[in-house]
């Protein structure tokens, strides 16, 4: 193998770990849960009073964690939604009571 070959692959495989690495970074900017909406996703919202029992996503009053709501459309457990659908809901509110 000539060390034209040998270099042109090193750089090929660097660039391609450096496109791979800026890729992974890049996700995982557009994955974080935006810290400016602290633990809530962009362009989501918290819609409490809609949930039904164990479909909950977060913990609540009385558990700690998602999927343990004990009963359905309670105002103090909450679903991520597209931010604007809550107020399209009957009996949704993007606050807890």
């Amino acid at each position: 193998m000539s060390t034209k070959v040998t270099k042109t692959s090193a750089f090929v495989t660097a660039s391609a770990l450096a496109a791979a690495v800026s890729m992974a970074s890049a996700f995982s900017v557009m994955a974080d849960d935006g810290a400016m909406n602290g633990d809530m996703k962009m362009g989501m919202e918290k819609c409490y009073g809609v949930v039904k029992a164990g479909a909950n996503d977060c913990a609540g009053a009385g558990h700690s964690c998602a999927g343990q709501a004990s009963a359905d459309a309670s105002s103090s457990e909450f679903i991520m939604l597209p931010a604007g659908t809550c107020a399209k809901l009957a009996g949704g509110d993007t606050t807890s009571s």
